[in-house]
C-alpha cells in the first residue's frame, strides 16, 4: 500500500511540471498559460512586470514568451491578425474593446477558452488588476469591438 502511494505521489509531482517554461506546448496553450501567471497582478499604466501591468503589456509578454513578436500598444495590436467572429474564438485569440466615447480602441485581452459557448478572456482591469472575465458580462458585451486570430499560421513574425 505504501509503495502504491509513493508511486502515485511521484507521478503526481512529475506531472505538475508538464507546463513549465521551456516545455513544448502549442502556442495557443502557451500564451494562455503564461498570461494566467499574471492573475492577481495589479494594474499599472504602461506596466510590463508582475509588480504592475496593463492590458497590452500582458498580451505582449504572453506572446513574446511563445516567440511571437507583437506590438506593445492596443492601437498597434488592432491592426494585426485576422478578424474572426465571436463564435470562432479560440485560446490565444485577442479581443478588443472600445471602453470610452472616443473612436479609438482602448482595451484588449486574450481569450482563455469558452464557457457555454461564450468567450472568457484574461486582461488587466484598471480597477481589479489581472483577472478573467466573460462576454456574458453586459459591460464587456456592449463594448466588444472585434476578435482577432494572431497565431494562425504564425501571422506575426517570430523572434
Amino acid at each position: 500500500m505504501r509503495k502504491a502511494f509513493l508511486l502515485l505521489l511521484a507521478f503526481s509531482v512529475a506531472s505538475c511540471g508538464s507546463f513549465r517554461k521551456g516545455s513544448k506546448m502549442k502556442p495557443r496553450d502557451g500564451v494562455v498559460y503564461y498570461a494566467k501567471g499574471y492573475l492577481g497582478t495589479p494594474y499599472a499604466l504602461g506596466g510590463n512586470t508582475k509588480r504592475g501591468i496593463d492590458c497590452s503589456g500582458l498580451i505582449y509578454n504572453a506572446y513574446r514568451q511563445q516567440g511571437v513578436r507583437i506590438p506593445r500598444t492596443v492601437d498597434a495590436l488592432r491592426k494585426k491578425g485576422k478578424r474572426i467572429s465571436i463564435d470562432r474564438a479560440k485560446k490565444g485569440d485577442l479581443i478588443f474593446f472600445r471602453t470610452s466615447r472616443k473612436r479609438k480602441l482602448t482595451h484588449a485581452g486574450i481569450v482563455v477558452g469558452t464557457k457555454r459557448g461564450v468567450p472568457q478572456f484574461i486582461h488587466a482591469s484598471s480597477s481589479q488588476g489581472v483577472i478573467i472575465s466573460t462576454l456574458d458580462n453586459s459591460y464587456w458585451k456592449k463594448n466588444t469591438h472585434k476578435l482577432a486570430d494572431c497565431l494562425k499560421n504564425r501571422m506575426l513574425r517570430t523572434l
